[in-house]
Parts: C-alpha cells; sequence; structure tokens
C-alpha cells in the first residue's frame, strides 16, 4: 500500500504543469526542442502553420516557434495553440525575420491574473524564462524566452 501511495506521488509530481519540463504547460510556442520537427505536434502537417516553423538555436535547449508579419500570425490554426495566452511577432535579436513569442507584455500579464512578468514567464512558459525584451529594435516586444 505504502509503494502504490509512493508511486502515485511520483507520477503525479512528474506530471504537473509547473512548467519546469520542456513544454510549456498546455502550449507549444516556447516549447524545447532540437530540430523544428518535433515542435507543433497537435498540428496535422506543420505545412498549415503560417511561416516556417523554426527551433530557434539561440535560445538555450532551444525554442519552437515559426516565422510571422503580424501577431495574427500566431496561433492561427487549429492545435497550434492550446492556451488563451497571448502570442506576439517580433524580431529576435536583431535577426531580419520575425517570430511568435509567448507575450509578458503587461497588459497581457495583467489579463492572465499575474502581477509579476517573471513568474507569469516561469508558471505559464518554463521554470527557466523570465520575461525580456526580444532585442528587435525599433520593433522590440516584451517575450518570455532564456
Amino acid at each position: 500500500m505504502l509503494f502504490l501511495l509512493g508511486a502515485a506521488l511520483v507520477a503525479a509530481t512528474a506530471c504537473g504543469s509547473s512548467g519546469s519540463g520542456g513544454a510549456p504547460p498546455g502550449g507549444q510556442t516556447g516549447s524545447t526542442c532540437a530540430t523544428a520537427a518535433t515542435c507543433y505536434p497537435d498540428v496535422k502537417g506543420q505545412t498549415q502553420i503560417k511561416g516556417t516553423v523554426t527551433c530557434l538555436s539561440k535560445v538555450p535547449n532551444g525554442y519552437c516557434t515559426h516565422l510571422c508579419t503580424a501577431d495574427t500570425d500566431c496561433c492561427l490554426v487549429p492545435g497550434e495553440c492550446r492556451t488563451g495566452l497571448k502570442e506576439v511577432c517580433s524580431p529576435f535579436e536583431n535577426q531580419p525575420e520575425s517570430y511568435c513569442f509567448l507575450s509578458c507584455e503587461d497588459s497581457d500579464v495583467k489579463a492572465a491574473g499575474y502581477t509579476d512578468a517573471n513568474v507569469y514567464c516561469q508558471k505559464q512558459g518554463n521554470a527557466a524564462f523570465t520575461c525580456r525584451s526580444t532585442g528587435g529594435g525599433a520593433n522590440n516586444r516584451k517575450i518570455c524566452s532564456v
């Protein structure tokens, strides 16, 4: 009996949605990746996603995302985003291309019921995330990333 209780506790801990693993709880943008092929598994055929699916290797452990030209390109197809969390389209570290990122802009953090953007990123994205600038120059946005 004690063994079963211990096993149940381990299973519950391993399956928690604390964001401490690679995938954001309930979402897919920002999941860790080694290649783009592992991103957005809930979308049948990544070609449905507007913009080329990418694993940003500039982010430690990778960051699943895709190219975009506007915020509306993010979470456009069914299965792409499983949460109601806002994503934004922005260049990353002055690259010419723009990508979808989990937003931590003040209004989005507040709309999700948080007062601390870093706590929001760690709970809704990944335990290693903080709220940071995309470094996208004039099109700079606040995103959850490492």
